[in-house]
């Protein structure tokens, strides 16, 4: 799944390829927003991400589906 994170006071917005569900993400999210304890994740190929919770400016899903690569069965 993509997402996009927003950090205040950084022009550029994250973007990651993680491999956890929505849901997953939304519990995370919430669970560093109310403790105040830094928003971990680990993307697909293998890198920790560490942001403090009173950074994050937003989390967007930016496509919940794999994308499809190839080609399609055609008749005539």
């Amino acid at each position: 799944m993509e997402i996009n994170i927003g950090v205040r006071q950084v022009a550029r917005e994250l973007n990651l390829d993680i491999d956890i569900t929505a849901e997953e993400l939304d519990k995370l999210v919430d669970e560093a927003m109310a403790s105040s304890t830094p928003l971990r994740l680990s993307d697909s190929s293998g890198r920790s991400i560490v942001i403090p919770a009173d950074a994050i400016g937003y989390v967007e899903v930016a496509s919940a589906h794999t994308r499809r690569v190839g080609f399609g069965l055609v008749t005539d």
